[in-house]
């Protein structure tokens, strides 16, 4: 036949594995068009489009649950396509402005200069929560949580962040498997999750306050504010995670 690819020669292209195809396909995320004789799958150009698809909402951070879901709604593939194209151009214009911003840093630095303060943060934006912040938990929260991020050495962000990204990936990974929110693995993330809370000055976790009642409304956001959401693969993991933090410090 014309127009199709093998399982290994698609895993090629969109490079991932023939285990992954396998299991998007037993789980009914990613069909076959048809199966050799001998057993092995083989992909036709809609099947190319919708892989496409998946590993783009898959960069969203969405879970194969809520991607499942995302793929079943009533949506024309070409509008589903402009889509993502708006969010990838959204990034890129992003990416773009974080490049300029670090070049003209680094550039002000070869020349023995002091960077231009209104520029070095073009493209980051780390006050993306202040509203949420400030209006469930006062301004003076918000405040001191910013000042303490913004004394931070570059080095202990870049650690902060990473610790950050890896617990969030844990969740994502715990909650893909289908692990119980009450396992012992799913309560050693809450616990973590619950110390990487106390580490942020301004919050009632750090200063002793109503830390059960906090841990409660983060993970009610986390469910209900799809940003919040995509840290754990969408709205599926998200409320895994809350699951989990509520059986931890028992709600």
């Amino acid at each position: 036949m014309t127009n199709e690819w093998s399982i290994q020669q698609l895993a090629r292209l969109a490079g991932t594995t023939s285990r992954t195809l396998r299991h998007y396909d037993q789980i009914g995320l990613l069909p076959a068009s048809r199966a050799g004789a001998s057993g092995y799958r083989f992909y036709d150009a809609a099947g190319l489009r919708r892989l496409q698809r998946i590993l783009l909402l898959r960069e969203l951070g969405l879970g194969l649950p809520r991607i499942a879901e995302v793929l079943a709604e009533d949506v024309p593939e070409e509008a589903a396509l402009t889509a993502h194209l708006g969010w990838l151009e959204a990034e890129q214009e992003r990416i773009r402005r974080q490049i300029a911003a670090v070049a003209s840093t680094l550039d002000a630095r070869r020349q023995g200069e002091e960077p231009m303060a209104e520029k070095m943060f073009d493209g980051f934006d780390h006050t993306v929560h202040r509203e949420e912040v400030t209006s469930r938990w006062g301004a003076d929260a918000y405040a001191r949580s910013d000042a303490w991020w913004r004394g931070l050495p570059s080095a202990q962000k870049k650690r902060w962040q990473d610790e950050t990204a890896e617990l969030a990936q844990e969740w994502a990974d715990a909650a893909e498997r289908g692990i119980r929110p009450d396992s012992a693995e799913a309560q050693e993330l809450a616990a973590r999750h619950v110390a990487w809370l106390r580490g942020i000055p301004g919050t009632p976790a750090a200063d002793g306050g109503d830390i059960r009642g906090y841990v409660l409304g983060l993970a009610d956001m986390y469910v209900t504010d799809d940003r919040f959401g995509a840290n754990y693969g969408g709205t599926a993991g998200a409320s895994f995670v809350r699951e989990a933090l509520r059986h931890h410090v028992g709600g």
